[in-house]
């Protein structure tokens, strides 16, 4: 007699136990995915305030939306005259619309920093870098102005975004790689950001996201404070 070809089977409800063995296997899935959302809360509020922004850019017109980006820009006008509105403010934009790289960006850099970091050492990193960068990188187009070596009309230039703080982020990574590869992470990230500097085109915004990847590096006592905190919870238990 022919064989009969293996199938799922029934229990006694009539369900199929390959359907509870597929449901087994997802469960886990969900669960981790869900612990990874909530334990980095401010990598996903962010990064959905800036969903939330992007489609509100795409609706309007490009003429305003131009003018709507300018005045939330962390340009030398702006700066001059409300600066810590346009630096909370560029933040929460993306200039261009393109919100799903940043989300994949979002994911391995800033939400492997929070959890490594916690929120608020986490934020700390991105903030300083954020203003630091934006600080440095717009001197140097003032002073670029003041000598005639950029025109007048670049003190409005557009200059929105969340890549300063992002730079940041992924230069502060560096102490959280393994060794020996630390250096060569170190080395690959100023390449990648330099190699912009030695162009012929560079621009304020070059400087500014070199300006950041050696903030994120200088931010390394803070991640000595994370790591000193671990390793005396690990010596000094909590007494049961």
């Amino acid at each position: 007699m022919p064989r009969k070809r293996p199938g799922p089977t029934t229990d006694g409800n009539g369900s199929t136990r390959t359907g509870g063995h597929h449901r087994d296997r997802t469960r886990p899935r969900l669960t981790a995915v869900r612990h990874w959302i909530a334990t980095a809360p401010g990598t996903y509020i962010w990064l959905t305030v800036l969903f939330v922004t992007t489609v509100v850019l795409h609706r309007m017109s490009p003429a305003f939306e131009d003018a709507f980006l300018r005045d939330r820009s962390t340009n030398l006008h702006e700066l001059s005259q409300n600066p810590v509105r346009v630096l909370i403010s560029s933040a929460f934009w993306i200039d261009g619309g393109r919100w799903l790289p940043y989300a994949v960006l979002f994911n391995v850099f800033h939400a492997t920093a929070e959890h490594w970091l916690g929120t608020l050492r986490w934020l700390a990193v991105a903030v300083i870098a954020h203003v630091v960068a934006t600080l440095v990188s717009e001197g140097v187009l003032a002073w670029a102005i003041r000598h005639d070596h950029a025109p007048q009309s670049a003190a409005d230039a557009r200059d929105i975004g969340v890549s300063y703080a992002l730079a940041g982020v992924i230069a502060v990574l560096t102490y959280r790689v393994p060794r020996p590869w630390p250096y060569t992470y170190a080395f690959a990230v100023l390449v990648f950001y330099g190699i912009p500097l030695l162009a012929d085109g560079r621009t304020f915004t070059d400087v500014g996201h070199f300006t950041a990847v050696l903030t994120g590096l200088a931010c390394y006592p803070l991640t000595r404070t994370r790591s000193r905190r671990k390793t005396q919870k690990t010596k000094h238990p909590t007494a049961q």
